[in-house]
């Protein structure tokens, strides 16, 4: 199984209980970037993948430890899977990211629900530094 995950939202704020069991089972891997767009849903971000233009979501990519526990309980997390509600929120799937050192197959929660009505963040980044 893939052992990198491309974090993007409130998987990556210092006080979220799931970011810090992500970051105490995990290591930073790389900065990067995939070709999406980012929405604003109020409490955390959705991204929605372009195949086309240049817009890019931000993140940070991990390379967890024991990746099949672990993207179990980020999972749980983010509402994937076949036993939560229909249709998932998000889903999780493998896409490429972009590094400075070149591309890599990361894994990405994605917004999986219309996005009609929803603001774009523009400048791709959920958490500003």
């Amino acid at each position: 199984m893939n052992d990198k995950l491309f974090v993007y939202g409130t998987l990556l704020d210092l006080d979220n209980k799931y970011g810090i069991y992500l970051r105490d089972n995990s290591r930073f891997y790389a900065a990067g970037k995939i070709k999406g767009k980012l929405y604003d849903i109020g409490e955390y971000p959705g991204a929605v993948l372009l195949r086309e233009g240049n817009e890019y979501i931000c993140g940070t990519i991990l390379q967890i430890d024991n990746s099949g526990d672990v993207l179990a309980v980020i999972d749980l997390y983010e509402g994937f899977g076949d036993d939560q509600p229909q249709p998932n929120e998000f889903i999780r799937i493998l896409t490429e990211a972009e590094t400075g050192a070149g591309t890599i197959n990361c894994w990405i929660y994605l917004y999986n629900l219309p996005v009609d009505g929803l603001v774009a963040i523009r400048d791709g980044q959920y958490l500003k530094q």
